[in-house]
């Protein structure tokens, strides 16, 4: 094939054709201000605005009037936890406590540590072997003056779904029990597009969303804010003209918003018309490609409870560095896009109970609308052909194959 091949849908999305094209009028013929009241140009620049709005609230099912736009996910997961937790310590007049698992994006998790800094309390939940967090864990740390709980609705990196409608279950039902205002948050950006999403049936009070990670321009977001009772108030991190409900000031870049419009329509197109499952036969045929011609492979995370492209596994007693100059011709990623630049570890399958040298092996294939069995088949012969190759330079896999219990051996440390 005389292209490298896009296996990374994770870390971006190619932008569909059809959302260029919906984008390219309000670049240069619609391009008045949405904020601009007194004038036609103005009028059709917040016309377009407030028909994204229906279009992704359609996909959550959500109103038009709970959709905040913001500059992507990273901002809507600071909005929305820092939001809540500035609001909470200044109603209080001192500061709470925070629920998240330690897989969750660095957005969050960094959130979390900045208002750690600030003398919040976070309890941090661990994971099972899956990936899963545990209900019963969440029950037991539910406070009084927890003030959020934010819990990704599928894992960047392993692609493992959450129980989310049982978790919206359990935060409603403390929060009425005992009278808080405990908030449910989710990022659910790789979700999104992928699985039928309800922010009323899952009980979903804030949820992020990100064009670039669904066929949509980079640069644009959105966080749902749930409207009724009990209210939630946050505290906007941008001051400027009240824009966005007073939630998120800046003048609104109508092309991108037009963009993540046109995005979430054909996103919940894929999902109510099942073309999601086209995607998911090619991670399939991926997987059962290596699997038939490769030994000492191992997934990462839950089978069951996974995005239906994704594709993380560990090739043993291949070294990862090598692996991946070796299927450069692929574009794919030894963990997130936020993280694969580092030489540590992921620290999702670390707190999955992944060993180290196990961890250094994972690659991270994310499958996409526009990828096709051809594709596929050439990517599975490339790979196997590589490791393979690899494998016959490794002692270690030698070893393992002539019998030898490598955990039994005492090596010299000199």
């Amino acid at each position: 094939m005389n292209k490298i091949l896009y296996f990374d849908n994770h870390s971006t999305t190619p932008c569909d054709p059809r959302v260029v094209e919906a984008m390219v009028p309000y670049l240069s013929e619609v391009y008045g201000n949405a904020a601009s009241s007194s004038h036609q140009f103005g009028w059709d620049a917040r016309e377009a605005v407030e028909q994204a709005r229906i279009q992704i609230a359609a996909l959550i099912g959500a109103q038009e009037k709970e959709i905040i736009f913001t500059s992507g996910a990273t901002e809507s997961n600071n909005l929305a936890i820092k939001g809540v937790a500035n609001y909470f310590a200044r109603n209080k007049g001192k500061v709470g406590h925070i629920i998240t698992p330690v897989t969750e994006h660095k957005a969050v998790l960094d959130s979390c540590h900045a208002l750690e800094r600030d003398g919040w309390e976070v309890t941090w939940l661990e994971v099972d072997k899956d990936g899963l967090i545990s209900l019963e864990s969440l029950k037991d740390a539910l406070r009084e003056d927890t003030a959020v709980v934010s819990v990704m609705y599928a894992n960047n990196e392993i692609g493992v779904i959450q129980p989310i409608a049982q978790i919206g279950a359990i935060v409603k039902a403390f929060r009425t029990e005992h009278k808080t205002g405990t908030l449910f948050h989710c990022d659910a950006v790789q979700a999104l597009g992928r699985v039928p999403i309800d922010v009323r049936a899952s009980n979903i009070d804030l949820l992020s969303i990100s064009g670039h990670k669904m066929y949509g321009p980079k640069g644009i977001g959105a966080l749902f804010v749930r409207r009724g009772r009990p209210r939630i108030r946050l505290e906007a991190l941008i001051d400027g003209g009240g824009h966005e409900r007073g939630m998120r000031s800046g003048t609104l870049p109508v092309h991108q918003i037009v963009g993540l419009g046109k995005a979430a329509e054909l996103a919940k197109e894929d999902v109510d018309t099942g073309a999601i499952e086209k995607v998911r036969a090619l991670r399939n045929r991926l997987w059962d490609g290596l699997k038939a011609n490769l030994d000492e492979l191992y997934i990462n995370g839950s089978w069951e409870h996974r995005l239906p492209n994704n594709l993380n596994v560990s090739f043993a007693y291949v070294e990862g560095e090598a692996m991946m100059m070796a299927i450069k011709t692929i574009a794919c990623s030894s963990g997130s896009a936020c993280t694969s630049a580092s030489l540590e570890p992921s620290y999702v399958l670390r707190a999955l109970g992944v060993d180290v040298e196990l961890a250094h092996t994972s690659i991270r294939f994310g499958l996409g609308r526009f990828n096709t069995e051809e594709e596929v088949d050439w990517a599975i012969n490339l790979i196997v052909g590589k490791v393979l190759q690899l494998r016959d330079m490794s002692p270690l896999y030698e070893m393992v194959k002539a019998g030898i219990d490598l955990k039994s051996i005492e090596w010299d440390a000199h």
